[in-house]
């Protein structure tokens, strides 16, 4: 890591001194931090900006909210080009309502292990998890609420105990790098995320995108990444869709497809921001 900045109120680190600009957003919500080693690859290539999203303070946080937060990151380093946003889970939902809101700022968008968009991904999303949970697992979780009394340590807790169903072979030198959680945080901005999409408000404002969009996705990701391609294509019909074998929520953790991911990254990255 090369600088750590505050953008007003929000945490921003900077890796990387040469290359073109790459916005890096971290999943959760309210899971800040984890995309470090994802930054550290590809700074030899890329100068990152990785933001911390706000936190739940003093008020509500909501989509439009991080949608301002991001903007102001993109004004204060960004100012002169148009970079990349690449997000994670929630951060790749909301690269999309960034640039369907700011539609000439993004020059690409890629989108790794995206979260869903209608009910029926949800749905199939949460049998998965069930279906590999043993019962051991599922006694845990249910005595999470009485067992620990911190929100944002409950979340952390939650997040160690469902990580073996979200990652096919790990790598064992990678573990998860979360630096902060913030359970009001999460459950605001995904219950806000739930509202839009049922007024139809998301996927539909897509459609504005001119931005090349690429989705890579792990064929043993429990996000079902052909139904969410199959919701967004009507709406982005220059997506192109990648799935990496082998390969569970988090590529870059994965033993079969960390170097598939970097190669892809550095490819699609390079050839559409010169």
């Amino acid at each position: 890591m090369d600088e750590l900045m505050d953008c007003a109120t929000l945490e921003v680190r900077q890796y990387g001194r040469t290359g073109p600009q790459v916005i890096l957003l971290h999943g959760g919500p309210g899971a800040a931090g984890y995309m470090a080693p994802v930054a550290r690859e590809l700074s030899d290539s890329f100068r990152i900006v990785e933001p911390f999203q706000r936190r739940r303070e003093h008020e509500p946080l909501t989509v439009q909210r991080h949608i301002d937060d991001l903007h102001d990151v993109v004004a204060a380093y960004s100012s002169d080009e148009q970079p990349a946003i690449v997000g994670h889970s929630w951060g790749a939902m909301l690269a999309l309502a960034y640039a369907a809101q700011h539609p000439d700022v993004a020059r690409c968008i890629v989108l790794v292990g995206c979260g869903t968009f209608d009910s029926a991904a949800r749905e199939y999303l949460q049998a998965t998890v069930a279906s590999c949970a043993n019962p051991q697992l599922g006694s845990r979780l249910r005595r999470l609420a009485s067992e620990i009394g911190d929100p944002d340590v409950r979340l952390c807790v939650l997040g160690r105990l469902l990580e073996p169903l979200y990652i096919y072979d790990s790598l064992a030198d990678e573990t998860d790098e979360t630096e902060e959680y913030d359970r009001a945080g999460h459950d605001e901005s995904w219950r806000d995320m739930l509202r839009l999409q049922k007024r139809g408000v998301y996927p539909s404002t897509f459609a504005g995108i001119p931005a090349p969009v690429l989705m890579l996705h792990g064929d043993w990701d429990p996000h079902p990444g052909r139904m969410t391609l199959a919701a967004l294509q009507p709406y982005l019909p220059q997506l192109e869709y990648i799935e990496l074998k082998s390969c569970g929520h988090y590529p870059w953790r994965e033993k079969a497809a960390r170097d598939t991911l970097f190669e892809t990254l550095r490819d699609w990255l390079g050839e559409n921001m010169t």
